[in-house]
């Protein structure tokens, strides 16, 4: 590899941990290994092309350009969470992949039994990944966080709001939103 090669691989890298917290070729590579995942398997469950995942992983791409397989991405690692707290076996993970595959993404307003409870309504995890989803496809999380800081002295709950919806976990964002739920 070239130097400019090079400058281009550590640079996607870089907007990888800005853009998901970490370069994807780390995160892909421990999603394989806490779900005892090998390449193909990863990237048929994210709805990926087996080459476009590994382009991913090397840094050749850095983005993820659907916001769906962005959505199978947090959905993978909020299930390999609890592989490793035991809440989920084996079995029930590799059959909770199988749902993971089969989801189309989109907006929680729509009508798809994928995205709502049984009344209907978004589940309160849908909504906040939409949320991040749509802040993250935005702007990088440093640059989020830099709003956040500019907004603080005047608008302290919409600087927290995007701290941690913009650059947080699902689980904090859950959890902020339903706290300020009536």
């Amino acid at each position: 590899m070239d130097a400019v090669q090079q400058e281009a691989t550590a640079r996607a890298r870089e907007l990888q941990r800005s853009w998901y917290g970490e370069p994807l070729g780390a995160l892909f590579r421990r999603l394989i290994d806490d779900l005892g995942l090998n390449q193909a398997r990863l990237a048929a469950v994210l709805g990926l092309s087996a080459p476009m995942l590994s382009q991913l992983m090397s840094g050749q791409r850095a983005k993820i350009g659907n916001p769906a397989v962005v959505q199978r991405v947090q959905a993978l690692q909020d299930l390999a969470g609890q592989v490793a707290d035991g809440s989920v076996s084996a079995a029930e993970a590799t059959d909770r992949m199988d749902e993971i595959k089969k989801t189309q993404g989109g907006s929680v307003l729509t009508n798809s039994g994928q995205t709502t409870t049984g009344s209907g309504a978004p589940t309160v995890k849908r909504v906040v990944r939409e949320i991040q989803s749509l802040l993250r496809s935005v702007s990088a999380a440093g640059d989020i966080i830099d709003a956040a800081d500019s907004l603080a002295p005047s608008h302290p709950e919409l600087a927290e709001f995007l701290r941690v919806y913009g650059a947080g976990r699902t689980a904090d964002a859950v959890a902020h939103y339903e706290s300020h739920q009536n």
